[in-house]
């Protein structure tokens, strides 16, 4: 069963549109990239979600209840971080956890395990008392993870969590999405980092205008747009009987001998590059170094956008 389902979902700002008919699904334990260029309506999508926006008109449950008619328990059940967050200067790291604790109910003798351990996982410990005024933006940034995690809600909603960070900053927020990700959360987030989202996310949505454009793993988008993916490799018993039996696997595009390595280019809609390491095996191939490169999801959004806004 699906943990987040929208079908026909509608979101008006008077007379803009926008959100125009959406629909998707987010098994539980999956993490969805929703990528889109400004004002393509994924805030808006993300704050139906959190009960924050009443749709014009569509279906939206979380866990099976209506954001409309169940937004209690809902919220119960999400973290929200929005792309611009809030946080209480005046109080220290363990006091401002204190307080959302107290406002999701949490039992005062269970309260310090819990901010513990929020502050273990998202390595603020040794920030606990002091000054949120003090912490960097990044430190900001996974403090307001911290609290989204208090109650330990089943699905995050995550609005440019990585916005205004430095690189570094970036790397740390992305190393605590995955392994809030192999804690089994499920995970909404939205972000313009792309080749990030690639390395994370086990599902894409790419929306633009108001309207979901494409849905589905990398793989499958990547397939729709006959992308070719580059493969490295270098094999110790090459010779040019070889090189022409590589070129003729189907799904090959094109083959390149350099000095160290061969290139080769997969069609990704025909051949997966698992497969090709299993038909260079079957070709006696003794591969030393066997290294695809990283798919460009830049190059599928902009494909497949138009950098139109809703």
């Amino acid at each position: 069963m699906a943990l987040v389902e929208i079908d026909n979902l509608w979101v008006t700002y008077g007379e803009v549109r926008a959100v125009r008919g959406v629909s998707f699904e987010i098994p539980r334990g999956e993490v969805f990239g929703f990528i889109g260029p400004n004002g393509a309506g994924k805030s808006s999508t993300i704050k139906v979600l959190a009960t924050l926006l009443r749709p014009r008109h569509g279906l939206v449950r979380v866990d099976g209840f209506d954001v409309t008619k169940h937004p209690l328990e809902v919220r119960k059940r999400i973290g929200y971080m929005p792309d611009f967050f809030g946080v209480y200067e005046d109080l220290t790291a363990r006091e401002y956890l204190h307080f959302f604790a107290a406002a999701y109910g949490i039992p005062v003798h269970q309260r310090e395990r819990t901010i513990e351990d929020v502050l273990t996982l998202t390595d603020l410990i040794e920030k606990t008392d002091e000054p949120v005024d003090s912490l960097s933006r990044g430190m900001k940034q996974r403090l307001a993870l911290a609290r989204v995690l208090v109650h330990d809600p089943d699905l995050l909603l995550l609005d440019e969590p990585a916005s205004g960070l430095d690189p570094r900053a970036r790397i740390e927020v992305r190393e605590l999405l995955k392994a809030l990700r192999e804690m089994g959360k499920t995970i909404l987030i939205s972000s313009h980092i792309l080749h990030e989202l690639a390395q994370l996310c086990t599902r894409i949505g790419i929306i633009e205008a108001g309207q979901l454009i494409t849905q589905g793993s990398l793989d499958e988008i990547y397939s729709q747009l006959g992308l070719l993916q580059m493969v490295h490799v270098q094999i110790v018993n090459l010779d040019d009987e070889m090189m022409r039996r590589i070129r003729d696997i189907p799904g090959v595009e094109d083959v390149e001998q350099q000095v160290d390595r061969v290139n080769i280019r997969l069609r990704a809609e025909e051949k997966a590059t698992e497969d090709l390491l299993d038909d260079l095996h079957a070709l006696n191939a003794r591969i030393r170094m066997f290294q695809p490169e990283a798919m460009d999801m830049e190059t599928a959004f902009m494909k497949l956008t138009q950098g139109k806004t809703a």
